[in-house]
């Protein structure tokens, strides 16, 4: 019988975050928000500073969540897994193409590249994407005994 190379053998499972920890995440939207808004310290999103409209609406999932998770708290894996991969998804293209593509301007006026801003809100956002994505996708995984 061949072995499950799937299957975490390991007797040092990755530690699991509390759905409480996940929730107290999605709260923190609102505080977030403050800071964007009132305060002009963008911390969350960063990656999405120049399209406005992108960012109001990504503060809207992420109250979408916070509903989701409190109204069904058994959508709660489902919900991080989700969003998580969507926020990865969305900061690696974001960075990319901030990398990668120069306009004119930015090569005449040597001013338009990434930020260390920049760079800190994705090492922030991502690891905590990331974080959440491994916790809700071991969650689903034991919940469907995939694991």
């Amino acid at each position: 019988m061949a072995p499950d190379l799937l299957r975490d053998t390991s007797s040092s499972r990755r530690r699991e975050l509390p759905a409480s920890l996940l929730r107290a995440y999605y709260a923190a939207t609102i505080v977030f928000l403050v800071l964007d808004y009132g305060f002009g310290l963008n911390v969350r999103l960063a990656f999405l500073e120049p399209v406005p409209a992108w960012r109001a609406a990504y503060y809207g999932v992420c109250f979408g969540c916070l509903g989701l998770m409190l109204w069904r708290p058994s959508l709660a894996s489902i919900v991080t897994t989700v969003e998580s991969l969507l926020t990865l998804a969305l900061l690696i293209i974001a960075m990319a193409l901030r990398v990668m593509i120069y306009s004119d301007a930015m090569l005449e006026t040597g001013r338009g590249g990434v930020t260390l801003e920049e760079v800190l809100n994705f090492l922030l956002a991502s690891t905590a994407a990331y974080l959440a994505w491994t916790a809700g996708s071991d969650r689903i995984l034991r919940r469907f005994r995939l694991d």
